[in-house]
C-alpha cells in the first residue's frame, strides 16, 4: 500500500511514463492546520483540518494540462492521470511550454530550518490561550480599549513533496504560526480600530501574545480623535506593514509573467536606475527559518538568493520555467502553484534591506508630513506605475505625532515614489512573505478636505 506523498508522487509519475505523455511532474502538499479566534474571551470559531491536494501537469510535446484533486486514493489519482493526458492531447501548442531544463534541478537539499517540533507539544487550551491572553492585554492596555473585533492563532504544519518525469525527486517540511489581535478603541462618541500581528515558522521568532495585544491596543488609541487634513504636498512615511504593500506592487512589477506581456511599468529597465540609492530589494528563498523560504520551488527549480534592485539600480526579473523561455532568460526558482496546478510566479522572502535609520529618527526628520498606519483602496496601477489610496496615519509636525488623520488620499507614481525614498528603517518586519521596514517618501501629494 502506498503511503508516503513521495511514494505517490512518483507513482503518479510511473502512470504518465506509461501513458504517452512526453513529460510530467506532480505536487502534493498536505496541510495539518489549527486556528482559532476567541472575542470578548469567548471561542468564537474553532477548526483543526487536514487537508491533501495533488497538483498535475502534462505535457504531450508542446501542449499542457493541468489537473488536481483532494483526493488522493489509488483509484482516484490513476483516473486523474489518465483524463489528464487525454485533456493535453487537446489543447493547443505553446512553444514555451516544459518542465523546467535538467540542469536547473538539485538532488542535495540545504536545512534551511523550516520546523519547529515545539509548536506540536503545545496542548489545544495552549494554543487557544494564546489567543486569549493577547485580546486580554489589548484591554488591560488602557480603558479606551472597550471592544474587540478578535484576536487569533493560526497554525500549519506542511508537507511538500514533488516529483517529474526527468527523475526529480524531492520533499520538505514547514510550520508556520500567526497571532493576530483587533481592538476597538472608543472616546468621546467615536470608535477606532486598529491591528497588530506576528508571525513565524518557530515559536521563538513570534512576539509574545502580552506585546501583540499592547502593540495592537496602542495602535488603535493612538487613532481617536482623527480629523481631515487640507490638500498639500508633503513627506510620506509608511509603518512597516504598509510599506510591505509598496513591496508587493515592485514584486508585481518584476514578475516574468508582467514582463512578457509588458504590463509592467519596469520592462526594460535592467540595468537603470529606478529608485533611489537607499533601496535594495531581494527575493532570498534561501533564508534560515523564512516564512517564504523552501529547497525548491513549485517546479522542482533550484531556490537561490535573487537581487532585484541594488543601490537603485534593477538587476532582475523572476522567473518561472515558462517566462524564462518567453523572455530567453533562466528560471529564478519563483515558480508557484496555484490551488488549480496552473504554474505562476510567486515570492520567497520578498523584501526592501535594513537601512540605517531607526523608526524614530525617520520620524523626527519630518517638519510637516504623514505617518501611514492603514492603506485602502486598490488604486494601484503597475503598467503605468500611477498610484491612489485612501490613509490613515499620523500628522507629523517638528518631528513629532501631533494628531491622527483619517478620510484622505494619498497620490503619485510609482517610478518617482521609489526615487523619491529618502530614508529606509532597520525594522524589517516579517508578517508574510514580501516585508519592509519603515520609510520615508520625500513628497507626495495629500488630497484631503
Amino acid at each position: 500500500m502506498i503511503q508516503s506523498l513521495q511514494d505517490i508522487a512518483q507513482h503518479v509519475v510511473d502512470r504518465v511514463k506509461n501513458s504517452g505523455a512526453t513529460a510530467a511532474d506532480v505536487m502534493i502538499r498536505e496541510d495539518d492546520t489549527f486556528s482559532v479566534t476567541v472575542r470578548m474571551a469567548e471561542i468564537e470559531t474553532l477548526k483543526e483540518a487536514i487537508s491533501r491536494n495533488l497538483m498535475l501537469r502534462v505535457f504531450i510535446g508542446k501542449r499542457t494540462a493541468t489537473s488536481h484533486t483532494s483526493d488522493i486514493s489509488g483509484a482516484v489519482v490513476d483516473r486523474l492521470v489518465d483524463e489528464t493526458v487525454e485533456m493535453a492531447r487537446l489543447t493547443s501548442e505553446d512553444e514555451s511550454g516544459g518542465l523546467p531544463e535538467p540542469g536547473f534541478f538539485q538532488g542535495h537539499f540545504p536545512d534551511l530550518n523550516l520546523f519547529d517540533p515545539s509548536w506540536e507539544r503545545l496542548t489545544p487550551d495552549e494554543r487557544i490561550s494564546l489567543a486569549v491572553r493577547t485580546e486580554k492585554a489589548a484591554f488591560e492596555t488602557d480603558k479606551a480599549v472597550t471592544n474587540s473585533e478578535g484576536a487569533s492563532f493560526e497554525y500549519a504544519r506542511s508537507r511538500v513533496a514533488l516529483a517529474n518525469t526527468i527523475g526529480f525527486g524531492g520533499e520538505y517540511a514547514g510550520t508556520s504560526a500567526a497571532v493576530v489581535c483587533v481592538p476597538i478603541a472608543e472616546s468621546k462618541g467615536s470608535m477606532q480600530r486598529d491591528y497588530w500581528m506576528s508571525a513565524g515558522r518557530h515559536q521563538r521568532q513570534i512576539e509574545t501574545p502580552e506585546e501583540i495585544g499592547r502593540k495592537a491596543a496602542d495602535r488603535a488609541i493612538r487613532r481617536l480623535g482623527a480629523r481631515k487634513i487640507p490638500t498639500c504636498q508633503v513627506p510620506i512615511v509608511f509603518d512597516p506593514l504598509c510599506a510591505r504593500s509598496l513591496l508587493g506592487h515592485i514584486f508585481e512589477a518584476v514578475a516574468g509573467s508582467a514582463i512578457y506581456r509588458r504590463s509592467s511599468f519596469l520592462v526594460d529597465r535592467i540595468g537603470e536606475t529606478v529608485a533611489s540609492p537607499y533601496v535594495t530589494v531581494v527575493d532570498d528563498a534561501r533564508m534560515p527559518g523564512g516564512l517564504g523560504s523552501s529547497p525548491f520551488d513549485d517546479e522542482g527549480t533550484q531556490t537561490q538568493t535573487t537581487p532585484i534592485i541594488e543601490g537603485g539600480v534593477l538587476l532582475n526579473y523572476l522567473q518561472s520555467a515558462y517566462t524564462a523561455r518567453k523572455l530567453q532568460s533562466r528560471p529564478t526558482g519563483n515558480g508557484s502553484r496555484a490551488a488549480s496546478g496552473v504554474v505562476t510566479i510567486g515570492p520567497t522572502n520578498f523584501y526592501l534591506k535594513a537601512g540605517l535609520y531607526g523608526a524614530d529618527e525617520i520620524i523626527r526628520s519630518v517638519k510637516g508630513g504623514l505617518y501611514i498606519v492603514e492603506l485602502i483602496g486598490f488604486g494601484v496601477n503597475t503598467v503605468t506605475g500611477d498610484y491612489s489610496r485612501g490613509a490613515v496615519g499620523m500628522w507629523i509636525e517638528n518631528g513629532e505625532f501631533k494628531y491622527p488623520v483619517q478620510e484622505v488620499t494619498i497620490a503619485g507614481n510609482l517610478n518617482e515614489m521609489l526615487k523619491n525614498i529618502e530614508m529606509v528603517g532597520n525594522d524589517v518586519t516579517f508578517v508574510g512573505s514580501i516585508a519592509a521596514p519603515t520609510l520615508k517618501i520625500g513628497k507626495m501629494v495629500i488630497s484631503g478636505a
